[in-house]
């Protein structure tokens, strides 16, 4: 055999095992795509008629019985609802912030909408005067309720389903318990935030062994930091406190989750999703699997407008007063700003589909 045929040979078998490496290669890449996508995926919204109180289901006579002993007379949906009436791809969710795991001090509701890429997220008053039947009818005692006689977090869960429910007209699709302590970890991983501090934060508690002293202007936080401005509500003798402190604390918490996604954007930190999300499963108890919650993460970059998500507070017409000092919700306001927002369906929640009281 000639010199030259042998080359040839030579480099026909290389182009035969180039090309059979590439396709394998085109194989695996293509198996690996087609893994992803069936493991990162948006959820499924859950039917309205799957839905059933969690852990309490109907009695004999089709009533659902509280832990207060009040029969639940509000479903997962308006009456007038069915899941044809849904808007295509609108996933809502109900977020819980657990103080030293059994109080509910943050109470969320908020909405992506796949379609026209857009966030939005209600903060709820703690303080919500709730229509239910026990002497403490705070929205924040909900989960407390809800958790005794061993049920634990899924009925705290549930109970807060119930209230939350009565007030914005639908139970949300999902639900995340968040364990701030640990949460606020994230802060620190991504280098910390950049948050504008309206007024110098000083407040000592030595029964909380707590002591906030933040000065005014744009901060760099870390994560103790951000969690310090997130439970400030109230100044020390001599400095500064907000006219409203609950509202002040709530507009404070929507700034970090603002300043956290912001920092979550930068492509450098895009692309460490799965550390977040190992973060974020060790702090969070939620009903939604690892592979949804991945491809929400990967949809932070498809928000549009200048901020990721936009921030309401759940309009009220005032305050109770002493001794229990409830927040009055403004269910006409409620009504208009959850249509305007979060509202899952194509037909608007009405006051015939909430249970506010109204004085």
């Amino acid at each position: 055999m000639s010199s030259r045929t042998k080359q040839k040979s030579g480099l026909g078998l290389f182009i035969k095992v180039l090309l059979i490496t590439t396709l394998i290669l085109a194989l695996i890449v293509a198996a690996g795509m087609l893994a992803w996508n069936i493991i990162v995926r948006p959820p499924n919204i859950p039917l309205l008629a799957d839905w059933n109180w969690g852990n309490t289901p109907p009695n004999e006579g089709g009533e659902i019985i509280g832990e207060d002993g009040q029969i639940i007379d509000v479903g997962p949906a308006p009456d007038w609802a069915t899941d044809d009436d849904r808007k295509p791809s609108f996933f809502t969710f109900l977020i819980m912030g657990l103080n030293e795991g059994t109080n509910v001090n943050t109470i969320m509701v908020a909405s992506y909408d796949y379609v026209n890429r857009e966030a939005n997220l209600i903060s709820i008053p703690r303080d919500s005067l709730i229509n239910v039947n026990r002497n403490i009818r705070k929205l924040s005692s909900a989960y407390l309720v809800g958790s005794r006689g061993g049920r634990g977090r899924a009925g705290g869960v549930e109970q807060v389903q119930r209230e939350v429910s009565t007030v914005i007209g639908f139970v949300p699709d999902f639900f995340f318990v968040i364990d701030y302590d640990a949460f606020f970890t994230i802060i620190d991983t991504i280098g910390g935030i950049e948050v504008y501090v309206p007024m110098r934060m000083r407040y000592t508690d030595p029964y909380q062994n707590l002591s906030i002293d933040i000065q005014p202007g744009l901060q760099h936080m870390d994560a103790q930091t951000a969690l310090h401005f997130a439970r400030f509500r109230q100044g020390d003798p001599g400095f500064p406190s907000p006219a409203r402190g609950d509202y002040f604390r709530m507009e404070s918490q929507q700034a970090i989750i603002n300043a956290v996604i912001r920092e979550l954007l930068r492509p450098s930190n895009l692309l460490r999703i799965p550390e977040f999300i190992d973060i974020f499963n060790a702090s969070v108890y939620t009903d939604l699997p690892l592979g949804n919650m991945t491809w929400f993460a990967m949809q932070l970059h498809n928000i549009r407008g200048t901020d990721a998500l936009s921030t309401y507070t759940m309009p009220v017409t005032g305050t109770s007063g002493a001794p229990m000092w409830y927040e009055l919700l403004d269910a006409p306001g409620v009504v208009e700003l959850v249509n305007r927002t979060i509202n899952p369906f194509t037909r608007d929640i009405t006051l015939n589909d909430v249970n506010i009281i109204r004085n």
